[in-house]
């Protein structure tokens, strides 16, 4: 398989483990990584993981294969994810809060994450944004609609049921295995939906 190359963005939500899972899914395929962590993401995944993160992360303590890993500031407006001549595949934000949503989708850019959803759209670049939020106000609707009609991929972190999870990891991957088949990311992670088992059928009847 050969390398390619993701920016992906931990933002203020909830569900700050669908953005290490994604990462971590990602450097173990095999490509690399521009990482950009925002001061909320950092209280975040203090609060739910338990994890203090510095700046810059200890990376290698994070990850299984840190060197495919490269971290940019949030507010370094001059690194690669900003720039449209970088060879970026796709822009991931995940989790994506409701605040930086509203700013991709009004081309407001207070940083780098900002900047490098912005690239994406300008370079016709594949952009994924995760939100965890509910309910939903008009606001956030409208946001999410006209990200939808630049280009962007709507993906919210709600995982399905229909597997029969039997953990909450099961649940994570779920999510991030939508994200990873968006992507076009082959791992074990997805797999195709051929239909109910037998015993389904039967409880149908």
């Amino acid at each position: 398989m050969s390398q390619r190359s993701f920016a992906v963005a931990w933002t203020g939500a909830s569900g700050a483990v669908y953005g290490l899972r994604l990462v971590e899914a990602l450097s173990d395929a095999g490509h690399q990584v521009h990482l950009m962590i925002s001061e909320p993401a950092r209280r975040v995944l203090l609060h739910e993981e338990g994890m203090k993160v510095a700046d810059p992360p200890d990376l290698g303590s994070m990850f299984e294969h840190p060197a495919r890993i490269h971290y940019h500031h949030s507010k370094a407006v001059e690194a690669a994810p900003a720039s449209g001549s970088a060879d970026i595949e796709a822009v991931i934000l995940c989790p994506c809060s409701m605040g930086t949503l509203g700013r991709v989708a009004h081309g407001y850019s207070s940083g780098l994450i900002e900047r490098a959803a912005d690239v994406a759209l300008k370079e016709g670049r594949k952009l994924i944004l995760v939100p965890r939020e509910t309910p939903l106000s008009l606001i956030h609707l409208e946001n999410m609609s006209a990200l939808a009609r630049a280009g962007a991929i709507l993906l919210p972190a709600m995982p399905g049921f229909y597997h029969r999870p039997e953990s909450m990891e099961d649940l994570v991957r779920f999510v991030v295995a939508k994200i990873l088949h968006r992507l076009g990311v082959e791992t074990s992670w997805h797999k195709a939906w051929t239909g109910p088992e037998p015993d389904w059928e039967e409880a149908r009847t």
